[in-house]
């Protein structure tokens, strides 16, 4: 069994130790945002670095930060916290940052695939590290607006000045997540267990289990409105349920029958051969298969061709024109505000 990973709060950060130091946060979406506006509200010197012409620029004057080219805000700042894309980091990070740091910096990330694949190869004298927020941005920013915070991870790859480990934990703090709690972790151990959670729980599984769940009632002839229901916008009841008070709290809270058929039927559908599968999924992450493929087709030799086809037929699949069409009877409906935005 591995050794339990420490987690840090409060107490055990002080974030005064960002006193003096200038924040350059690299990118101004999900993340960047919500970084950028809790430093700045925890007293923190942040600017915001983005590329010329981002439309993002504008926003982020707005709301009352400094903006500048990534070169530029990597050149005056001493922590850079690297928001952009995963696919965009390395050529971003040769062009802009690179040649603009010095010894004693630090250089930061939310998630450790460039680092750990080795696509980012920063000198030996700077510190890097990470603080991975376990949300999306808006939650980060809104918790941390209600005096709460999200669960992070932390983790040290390079530890040049000795204080790294601190410093990171300073950010973190700033950041809102010592409130919740910065769990100890390591770049490799983050970035294997986000992808594989990603790609066979939480989005890749997920959502084909759903979808899968939906074509069988509508193969078998039942009304495509009564299938989405069941099989897909009731999830999120059975989520939150379990975000709130884990499986038994979610069995406690449903009926007799839902739970009996939970207990016979999970077993059928998750069988040996879908963890066989999984151990497939896990095996490609760690070896680099999975992200070789993936910058591949992200390149610009790739030009995302199978990405792009990918999205279009997932966006065809018939559950999506009837959930637009359920969604817009919601009374807390916002037109699909997630992707209007």
């Amino acid at each position: 069994m591995a050794q339990q990973a420490r987690i840090f709060y409060q107490q055990d950060c002080n974030v005064s130790l960002l006193e003096g130091k200038k924040i350059a946060i690299i990118g101004y979406g999900s993340q960047g945002h919500a970084h950028a506006l809790n430093l700045k509200d925890s007293g923190c010197d942040v600017i915001v670095g983005l590329y010329e012409g981002s439309k993002s620029w504008k926003k982020a004057e707005d709301q009352g930060l400094k903006v500048y080219t990534a070169a530029e805000a990597a050149k005056q700042a001493d922590i850079i916290m690297i928001l952009i894309n995963d696919e965009k980091q390395k050529a971003m990070y040769e062009k802009d940052i690179a040649p603009n740091l010095k010894a004693g910096d630090m250089l930061m990330f939310a998630h450790g695939f460039n680092i750990h694949y080795g696509l980012i190869v920063p000198p030996k004298d700077v510190d890097v590290t990470m603080i991975a927020p376990k949300a999306p941005g808006h939650t980060v920013r809104s918790e941390y607006q209600a005096g709460k915070g999200t669960p992070m991870l932390v983790a040290v790859q390079q530890d040049a000045t000795g204080k790294a480990l601190d410093m990171a934990l300073a950010y973190g703090a700033a950041i809102g997540g010592a409130r919740a709690g910065l769990l100890e972790t390591t770049f490799r151990t983050e970035t294997e267990t986000d992808l594989f959670g990603e790609q066979a729980v939480l989005c890749g599984g997920v959502c084909a289990l759903m979808q899968a769940g939906f074509d069988t009632l509508c193969e078998a002839g039942y009304d495509p409105r009564n299938a989405y229901f069941e099989c897909i916008h009731e999830m999120k009841l059975i989520v939150d349920l379990i975000y709130q008070s884990g499986f038994a709290g979610m069995r406690y809270s449903i009926s007799n029958t839902a739970e009996y058929g939970d207990y016979i039927t999970g077993p059928k559908i998750i069988t040996e051969d879908t963890k066989k599968a999984m151990r497939q999924i896990l095996s490609d992450i760690q070896d680099g298969t999975f992200a070789k493929d993936f910058l591949l087709d992200m390149s610009p030799a790739g030009g995302q061709v199978h990405f792009k086809m990918l999205r279009q037929k997932a966006a065809e699949h018939p559950s999506e024109k009837v959930g637009a069409e359920i969604r817009k009877l919601y009374s807390w409906s916002d037109d699909d505000k997630l992707i209007n935005n």
